[in-house]
């Protein structure tokens, strides 16, 4: 959603008549993925994709109908039918594009409101039966909800929809409703995920670039100033000479953040353990040996009270057990295993000294 915005108000600038194309469902393989986005205007300007370039042509066709027509269509592409044929979706898969008019409505707003202020949200899209198809509702951070599909359906996605809250992604769900079946596309929003770095280290300098691409908001955290420079950071977005402790504590940690101690040593290492594991923060991980993390796991019961179900939250040694040496190797070993933790599979741990 948040290529497009700029692109929409624009156009709404110039009274511009727009469709809008939301790809919502993927069976096989596609070039986009769901929530993928095409806006076409009356006068023929394009902004987005859905294909990677397959059924676009197609596309705009049927988004001069809607326009036309004033009502939303569901369109189908796949290997098999002629029309996917003639456009050129050779890539094996089937999709589902909805096409619409663009109407900025409550549930819509909402949702943009939340992606800009980098909040959660859910935009549901009525998929099935027919009569129901492009109406809207938004699920907030706070639980509140705007707008409606039909009272019914909307307590019937509800739990998914709260799931996708925190974990975002799409889906499309199916349930029961008036003897038959509905459809829902469901788009989950969530903030860019936070990556705290506690340590100027090499291998911080690669985490960051790592970090980078995958689009973590980057703070790079250490008191000692000669390590932590712009030289050596410029990935970074976030440059502080300050305690680790002292910065987590003054942060809003929650489950889009990640925190990583590479400092090495207790004076920094425990503090800020303490501080990330009173947090709601998605990951904490630190590095050192077993040997070294069961020292620090007592000072942690002894001199801040937490059990051994709270410690266990905490990645150590850290990174997936992929044999990494390197500090560019340990650096990629961290990275999959936060990428592991966001999307919920099990990790391995290696030593590392």
């Amino acid at each position: 959603m948040k290529d497009i915005l700029g692109t929409l108000d624009l156009w709404q600038q110039d009274r511009e008549e727009i469709a809008i194309a939301t790809l919502v469902d993927l069976r096989g393989s596609a070039p986009r993925r769901p929530g993928a986005r095409l806006c076409v205007t009356r006068g023929g300007r394009m902004a987005g994709s859905v294909s990677g370039g397959c059924v676009e042509n197609d596309i705009v066709d049927r988004a001069q109908a809607v326009l036309d027509g004033g009502a939303a269509v569901l369109a189908s592409y796949g290997i098999g039918d002629d029309v996917a044929f003639r456009v050129g979706l050779s890539c094996g898969g089937a999709i589902d594009v909805l096409i619409e008019p663009f109407r900025p409505a409550e549930p819509w707003q909402a949702a943009r409101h939340a992606v800009e202020h980098e909040r959660p949200a859910v935009l549901a899209i009525a998929l099935a039966p027919a009569a129901l198809l492009a109406r809207k509702l938004a699920l907030l951070e706070d639980g509140s909800t705007v707008g409606s599909m039909d009272p019914d359906l909307d307590r019937q996605v509800r739990a998914d929809a709260q799931r996708l809250l925190s974990l975002g992604g799409t889906r499309v769900v199916t349930v029961p409703w008036q003897g038959g079946e509905a459809s829902v596309f469901l788009e989950g929003f969530t903030p860019p995920p936070r990556l705290f770095i506690g340590g100027a280290t090499h291998v911080a300098v690669s985490l960051c670039r790592m970090a980078k691409e995958l689009g973590f908001r980057i703070s790079v955290i250490d008191a000692r100033g000669v390590f932590a420079t712009a030289e050596r950071f410029p990935d970074t977005d976030e440059l502080l000479e300050e305690w680790p402790d002292r910065v987590l504590a003054e942060r809003r940690l929650d489950a889009h953040s990640y925190v990583v101690i590479l400092t090495h040593d207790p004076k920094f290492d425990v503090p800020a353990l303490a501080v990330a594991l009173r947090s709601a923060a998605g990951y904490i991980g630190i590095i050192g040996s077993r040997k070294t993390h069961e020292r620090r796991r007592a000072r942690l019961r002894t001199e801040h009270g937490f059990s051994d179900a709270e410690l266990d939250r905490i990645h150590a040694p850290i990174g997936l057990d992929i044999g990494a040496e390197t500090p560019q190797e340990i650096a990629l070993a961290i990275i999959a295993e936060m990428v592991a933790v966001r999307r919920r599979t099990a990790s391995t741990h290696a030593d590392r000294g």
